[in-house]
């Protein structure tokens, strides 16, 4: 670990300055979202490190300069930009297989490959933590992850077959993967419809209350247009049948979670591929947000790559995963990039809370390492866009290959050292919240 050491006083106010780069304007249009996101942020080591990858990029910012495996190649790789152990889950692919992978890729950008392995592996050693797990312990688990990812990454670089390599789905998939993949198959589109929406004169319309807004005319006129915008991004296959895209209703929502306080955002009510009510299609429009690693990495063949921040997500989004969301797109409203993508009936997030033994976790860490390089594999030349024209997955067996030995320690040093970091900077801004220290609070 190479970040600086300072006191409690110092480290403070260098953590409220990077809050108020990242989140000042939004937390200044929205105080009242930033008092939930900051209270969740405040429940745990673990929680305060998910919200605050901008405090994680701005301390490794110095290695923009270079770094151990990183060259011209290697440092401008597509990478997810928020791998952390709770980033994975399941979604239904474009070809209707169910599939374990990584996801939320709302902070993806291109940069050094090693900073996706270094947050992912500073998030076990707080996961282990938070589990009493030795140190000992969490050495082991980021040895795993490490040996998983270099062994696939080699795997794909020296054209492994596709049965070699299999994604994770109900037929590969084992443990808690397989678990979560069974839970999503179990969800209906049904399920999710009568969760959101409430049928009125023989035609579905959105329930009210649940976080539902309604719309005035003028707002509603605003959303709907940058809808017409939305599908001209959309793929030619996404269009099932002429009428798919006949919009039923349209409400708002305001985001308050850990990564969308403040951000404006709507859900759109489709007809489905058939006349059915239960078909219908429910999609979200929400504003981009600049991702926290791109204010580190400066390179403006990257930067100008981007329409905007809603371009930038779905193009990253479908670089980083083979077969995505078909309704995945992008489009402006009121001068802000916009991403759009269906509510999935069936997401559904890798549950920590019942993975408690070291063999267990061990083997879900080795297939995150798995998932992570086959990611990074899929987003390259053959990903369709120009950006990343070269193999990553060959760019980075070459270099991991000129220090075989070095990746692991280099991980192990890094997951202890920003480990304890992240747990003293969550201590410093649970006394800075609840002593009413944050400006605009």
């Amino acid at each position: 670990m190479s970040v600086p050491q300072l006191n409690d006083e110092h480290r403070g106010e260098e953590i409220l300055a990077v809050l108020d780069t990242a989140f000042g304007e939004l937390l200044a249009a929205d105080p009242a979202a930033f008092r939930v996101k900051f209270r969740k942020m405040a429940a745990s080591a673990f929680a305060f490190y998910r919200g605050t990858a901008c405090l994680f990029y701005h301390d490794l910012d110095a290695e923009k300069r270079g770094g151990p495996y990183l060259d011209d190649r290697t440092s401008r790789v597509w990478i997810h930009g928020d791998l952390h152990a709770e980033n994975f889950g399941t979604y239904m692919d474009s070809n209707g297989r169910l599939v374990f992978n990584v996801n939320d890729f709302d902070e993806a950008y291109v940069g050094p490959f090693t900073w996706d392995l270094k947050r992912f592996a500073a998030s076990m050693a707080l996961i282990g933590y938070a589990k009493a797990l030795s140190d000992e312990q969490i050495t082991e688990l980021v040895r795993i992850y490490t040996a998983a990812y270099r062994e696939r990454i080699h795997a794909l670089a020296t054209g492994a077959k596709s049965d070699e390599v299999p994604p994770f789905t109900l037929d590969t998939a084992q443990g808690p993967l397989l678990d979560a993949l069974r839970d999503a198959r179990s969800l209906t589109r049904f399920g999710l419809l009568d969760s959101m929406t409430v049928i009125r004169d023989f035609e579905r319309r959105f329930a009210s209350g649940g976080g539902a807004v309604e719309l005035d005319a003028a707002a509603r006129y605003k959303v709907l247009a940058a809808f017409d915008g939305y599908l001209e991004t959309l793929p030619d296959a996404s269009l099932a049948r002429p009428d798919s895209y006949r919009v039923k209703d349209v409400v708002g929502r305001r985001g308050v979670g850990i990564g969308s306080a403040g951000l404006p955002s709507y859900n759109i009510l489709l007809e489905g591929h058939s006349d059915a009510l239960e078909n219908d299609v429910v999609i979200y429009i929400k504003q981009a947000q600049t991702p926290a690693v791109s204010r580190h990495l400066t390179d403006p063949s990257i930067r100008d790559y981007f329409q905007h921040e809603g371009h930038r997500t779905v193009i990253s989004q479908r670089a980083l995963q083979a077969h995505a969301d078909p309704w995945l797109g992008w489009t402006e409203l009121d001068g802000a990039g916009q991403l759009v993508a269906e509510v999935s009936p069936y997401a559904v997030d890798l549950d920590w809370g019942d993975i408690d033994e070291p063999e267990e976790i061990a083997e879900v860490v080795a297939d995150l390492g798995r998932a992570t390089a086959t990611m990074h594999a899929a987003a390259d030349d053959t990903s369709g866009e120009s950006l990343v024209p070269f193999s990553t997955e060959r760019a980075i067996d070459a270099a991991i290959a000129a220090d075989e030995e070095g990746l692991e320690p280099l991980l192990v040093d890094f997951a202890h050292g920003y480990g304890a970091r992240a747990r003293g900077d969550h201590q410093i801004f649970l006394d800075l919240f609840r002593n009413g220290r944050i400006p605009g609070l």
